[in-house]
């Protein structure tokens, strides 16, 4: 989807001139890390070509400068938008970039579960966030749900539909990212509805790369067999024709000397 930002185009020094906000104070679990790397990681690679998107997240999300709320999402993102701002301001301000961000995900720990779905969805319905969603590595143990997302309906959340598979996994539509958000034993997945594909992983994106370099690696190596196996043939082949002329050029000696013999 594309829109419009109302952020006024920066000159280069504004990035400057903007006093970044306090860094917030974090301390994530190992269950959190690990999701969080896999949503920034794909989300990332797949916005990749786009240099109007942010996905970004451990910042404040605030009304304005001074509102000093407490909100720091796991993940953010939106289009539209100048992310160098954003990034060097060191948090999302609504009232600067001009319209809340599209997308809000919390992934559910031991500290901070119940506040995801009760506290903080109220809390990011009143900035105007387009969707919030929420995942629980633990199936549910931390969320009210393994994977919950809602839309927001005249400034409230209506619900999203998740579908619950046979085998235990759950997905549901982002109209946002214009992707699915998929439960699998845990692990967050997205899915491009369209070609039915799901994105590599950070982790997977690299198992990928080094299946092509090995596999450009070892294709380099037969070809070099099969070019020094030429070389060879081909090698040979010079040794036998020199072979042959040589004895060719012996033969017509001998029989030169033939001829004079019997001439005298």
């Amino acid at each position: 989807m594309a829109t419009r930002s109302t952020l006024a185009q920066p000159q280069p020094n504004d990035y400057w001139d903007i006093e970044p906000l306090p860094d917030p104070p974090r301390k994530h679990d190992m269950l959190q890390r690990d999701s969080l790397s896999t949503i920034d990681g794909t989300l990332r690679a797949h916005f990749a070509g786009r240099s109007d998107v942010l996905v970004c997240g451990d910042g404040y999300l605030r009304r304005d400068p001074n509102d000093g709320g407490d909100f720091v999402p796991d993940s953010v993102f939106v289009d539209g938008v100048d992310p160098r701002r954003i990034i060097r301001r060191n948090g999302y301000v609504i009232s600067e970039v001009g319209k809340p961000p599209a997308f809000v995900l919390e992934v559910g720990s031991r500290s901070t579960g119940r506040r995801d779905y009760t506290v903080k969805r109220e809390g990011y319905a009143a900035l105007g966030v387009g969707e919030y969603w929420r995942f629980d590595p633990t199936g549910g143990q931390f969320h009210d749900a393994p994977l919950a997302g809602d839309t927001l309906v005249d400034g409230e959340y209506a619900a999203l539909e998740i579908v619950s598979e046979p085998d235990g996994r759950s997905w549901g539509y982002s109209e946002a990212l214009g992707l699915e958000l998929w439960w699998d034993e845990g692990e967050i997945r997205f899915r491009d509805p369209v070609g039915g594909d799901f994105l590599l992983t950070p982790e997977e994106w690299q198992a990928a790369q080094d299946e092509e370099r090995a596999a450009r690696e070892f294709a380099e190596a037969r070809a070099d067999q099969e070019r020094m196996a030429r070389e060879a043939v081909e090698a040979r082949a010079d040794e036998e024709r020199a072979a042959r002329e040589a004895i060719e050029e012996r033969l017509a000696d001998m029989e030169a000397e033939l001829r004079r013999l019997r001439d005298e």
